[in-house]
């Protein structure tokens, strides 16, 4: 198909099947889409200078057409030879994350690059090349500072970043459709942890040696990393922790224990994780507090008008996430952020599900506190991130004392550094934290609403194909949601059907899914659950469905 078929934002005119009862697609249509190239217009995260004037135009070589890399390129001010070995370029596909393709080996065009570049496509006639590696935009009718446009989103492509996925599994190819429980690692996460071990190995903040000075960079790096990724305003607001559990027990144990009293009221969700239930359960206990509940209608969706009736002058804190690991729900997350500070509580917001599928903005979204963890975002196990407005939690007392946290200790007082130091007790994961900050490079490399896009289709084909399996119900429908698929099959056992999938190769979760409130809220115990990632295919969904088709022509286990 096209590359230039599919603009952002909705579908082509008139596929076969479009405008269906259901209001899905033709499956032949999104396996192509799926599978192959398309475009969509990104506002990338990185702005480029504005342009000298003057300058000539340098041809690429003929070697690179094909490749992404325009056929030519304008260079203004700064004289760049593109048949120099020395010229490096970014990668037309991932900048910063993979290698120039074989197409361009031979070109003149050298296979390293700088730091992550926007990424650029052959759609457009020319670029501008300066000296420092940057591609400009010389298009009169886009600003001077407007940033690229992405390159055509290919999944072939971005599979091959993935090594784990040319595992085989029972003599099968590997399906991960297990993301919602942690996502596989890019090449590029998996050297940059390497790196650090092999040349920056050092603890931070401290010693006046070099290897102390690069820690420390790296891992401050990877601070600046993530507030960009979460537009928050300062570095100051990106605490590291171990995850998101850890992040939600912080505000519970600090702010929660330090600034509730008997009587103030909790809310949070009907479709939380265990991790946004239980400590609060634990803070009520002990303090005295009352925890409500939001809930949801049939289709998994938050009841606005009930949560209305749930605030009052006695609500201090709301508590929900942003997308539901067991049913994907995406919540109304601005709007219920503005509806609790009309009653004077702080927000939560538990983005663990959402970081790997949308953007988000938290200065947009206004959350007091906003949490995530790195695995779930193509980075390692064991790092994660509370971001909190600055004045917030340097209202906060520490939760943990220690060593790095400290400005003066002495046998009679201490005092505490400012966020986000007074919450970073003892040495951190260090190599971890820097390996989130690879793991975002990577997908701001992409492009968070390319990204999104991308996996909006996929969701609509597998949806489409899992509905026409008979005897197989799919719970959670929302309207807006992102990649989870949670289902049951009749006559089988949920653990059955994923010790079948897995003879396959295919890896999904069966059980509860740390939400037990919200599937008995539909009455299981547990359920079936694949869940998409932006490696993910339509080829996955067609082996995902052709076992449970399988099953369903043989005898049930039950």
């Amino acid at each position: 198909m096209s590359t230039n078929a599919l603009p952002f934002g909705g579908f082509p005119e008139g596929p076969a099947g479009f405008g269906l009862p259901d209001g899905l697609p033709d499956e032949n249509f999104l396996r192509e889409l799926a599978n192959q190239f398309f475009s969509a217009p990104l506002v990338s995260q990185e702005l480029v200078p504005p342009a000298p004037q003057g300058g000539a135009a340098l041809s690429v070589p003929g070697s690179v057409a094909g490749s992404g890399i325009s056929p030519s390129a304008v260079n203004q001010g700064n004289s760049v030879d593109l048949a120099d070995p020395q010229t490096s370029l970014p990668d037309p596909h991932f900048a910063g994350t993979g290698h120039v393709p074989a197409s361009v080996a031979g070109s003149g065009v050298s296979p390293s690059y700088a730091s992550p570049t926007p990424r650029f496509t052959s759609d457009a006639a020319y670029y501008f090349i300066t000296e420092k590696n940057h591609l400009i935009n010389p298009r009169p009718e886009w600003p001077a500072h407007a940033a690229l446009p992405a390159a055509p989103y290919d999944v072939n492509l971005v599979r091959r970043d993935f090594p784990i996925l040319r595992e085989y599994v029972n003599g099968r190819p590997l399906v991960w459709l297990d993301n919602a429980a942690t996502t596989q690692k890019p090449q590029s996460v998996i050297d940059r942890i390497s790196h650090f071990y092999q040349h920056e190995n050092s603890n931070v903040h401290r010693a006046a040696h070099e290897l102390a000075g690069r820690s420390t960079d790296a891992y401050e790096g990877a601070r600046g990393k993530v507030r960009q990724f979460l537009n928050a305003a300062s570095p100051n607001e990106i605490v590291f922790v171990r995850g998101a559990t850890e992040a939600i027990n912080l505000v519970a144990k600090s702010w929660g224990w330090q600034f509730l009293q008997p009587g103030d009221e909790i809310i949070v969700s009907h479709l939380e994780h265990h991790a946004n239930i239980v400590p609060w359960q634990q803070l009520a206990a002990v303090k005295g507090l009352r925890l409500k509940v939001i809930p949801v209608d049939d289709d998994g969706q938050i009841l606005l008008d009930a949560y209305s009736g749930l605030l009052s002058n006695k609500t201090r804190l709301v508590s929900f996430t942003q997308v539901s690991n067991a049913l994907g729900t995406v919540t109304p997350a601005e709007k219920m952020v503005a509806m609790a500070h009309a009653v004077g509580a702080k927000v939560l917001v538990d983005g663990a599900q959402a970081v790997s599928h949308m953007p988000v903005d938290v200065r947009a979204l206004d959350c007091d506190w906003y949490v995530f963890s790195g695995h779930k975002v193509f980075g390692p196990t064991g790092i994660g991130v509370l971001y909190g407005k600055e004045d917030l939690l340097n209202e906060m007392d520490p939760w943990q004392g220690g060593g790095n946290m400290i400005r003066d200790v002495t046998f009679e007082h201490t005092t505490y550094h400012q966020a986000p130091l007074r919450f970073e007790a003892g040495t951190g994961n260090i190599a971890d934290a820097v390996g989130l900050g690879a793991a975002i490079d990577y997908v701001s490399g992409i492009g968070m609403h390319l990204i999104n896009q991308y996996e909006h289709y996929l969701l609509q084909y597998a949806t489409r194909l899992l509905k026409d399996i008979p005897g197989l119900r799919l719970i959670g429908t929302a309207p807006d949601k992102a990649g989870v698929l949670s289902f049951v099959l009749e006559g089988y056992r949920t653990e059955d059907v994923g010790a079948a999938l897995n003879q396959s190769g295919i890896a999904v979760r069966s059980g509860h899914h740390c939400a037990q409130p919200i599937l008995r809220r539909f009455g299981l115990e547990s359920t079936v659950r694949p869940s998409l990632a932006l490696y993910n295919t339509c080829s996955d969904i067609d082996a995902l469905v052709s076992v449970l088709r399988r099953l369903r022509t043989a005898q049930p286990k039950l």
